[in-house]
């Protein structure tokens, strides 16, 4: 296999990765299977994770897929057993699993008089069930798997958390209330993990990454057509660097929070990857 970019050695690890499904989860299990690590690759969606682990395998690594659902604690704990028969007991556990749900998410960024009888969908329209399922899934989705997976991590050496949080963590983006105050808090939890393992050897971080484009929002940045979309233009705008950022370019944050001998003395921080965003005021 490639070597990973900053030499970070996990052999004889065993890393579990949920969301692996997805663009940016999918890099994350390939970097900790470069660096050596056996990668156990968890989604609701099977196919798109076995489509993932096949590639690590084709390309040298060892990785298994897994169909689990985040929200059910018996789903996690199923796959746990399995894992751990299979690859062995969790050393690195990769909390990627979230998104968003469009019945949380209002039509445009002001709200406007008019909006309350018009057919926009404000924020008076907001749907509850919508709200909590983005709560759930990106909050539960975090909380639930580190209550199974952490478990195989008592009594060991060298074992991380890494939260997957974002940068509407740090400043909500318009349009998106329920994601951003999801998001918020596993920064918060992320933190609060951090202290609440620290007698037992378990790190706990987070990456914040800005705007990657990938399938899950290539609607809000492209129309149809493949043209950027005006909240592209915002984005692109208010991001020094002037680009989206790649899945590639979140491989060395990972590797260096997970690596014991470079960052065995950092827990509990939330690392913006975001190409200047969070620095740039706008003017």
């Amino acid at each position: 296999m490639e070597k990973n970019v900053l030499n970070t050695d996990l052999s004889g690890k065993t890393a579990v990765v949920t969301g692996a499904g997805g663009v940016l989860c999918s890099a994350f299990a390939k970097t900790l299977a470069r660096a050596g690590a056996r990668v156990a690759l968890l989604d609701l969606n099977l196919e798109a994770a076995q489509m993932y682990a096949d590639e690590i395998v084709s390309e040298g690594g060892i990785a298994k897929a897994y169909k689990c659902n985040v929200l059910d604690k018996e789903s996690c704990g199923r796959v746990a057993d399995e894992v751990e028969k299979d690859l062995g007991s969790c050393d690195i556990l990769i909390n990627g699993a979230g998104g968003n749900n469009p019945r949380a998410t209002t039509d445009k960024e002001y709200f406007e008089p008019q909006d309350i009888k018009g057919e926009t969908k404000s924020f008076f329209d907001l749907d509850a069930a919508g709200v909590e399922f983005v709560f759930n899934l990106n909050f539960l989705g975090v909380l639930i798997p580190t209550q199974v997976f952490a478990c195989q991590m008592i009594g060991k050496e060298g074992c991380s958390i890494l939260n997957i949080s974002s940068m509407n963590a740090f400043t909500p983006l318009t349009k998106i209330p329920a994601y951003s105050g999801a998001k918020a808090a596993v920064s918060n939890f992320t933190q609060w993990l951090a202290v609440h393992f620290s007698k037992v050897g378990i790190r706990v971080n987070a990456i914040a990454p800005g705007f990657f484009s990938t399938k899950q929002n290539a609607s809000l940045l492209f129309n149809e057509d493949g043209t950027p979309t005006a909240r592209t233009g915002k984005i692109l705008a208010a991001t020094p660097m002037g680009r989206f950022g790649t899945a590639e370019e979140l491989e060395g944050s990972a590797l260096f929070l997970l690596n014991n001998e470079a960052a065995g003395f950092i827990t509990g921080v939330v690392l913006p990857v975001d190409g200047g965003f969070s620095a740039y005021s706008g003017v």
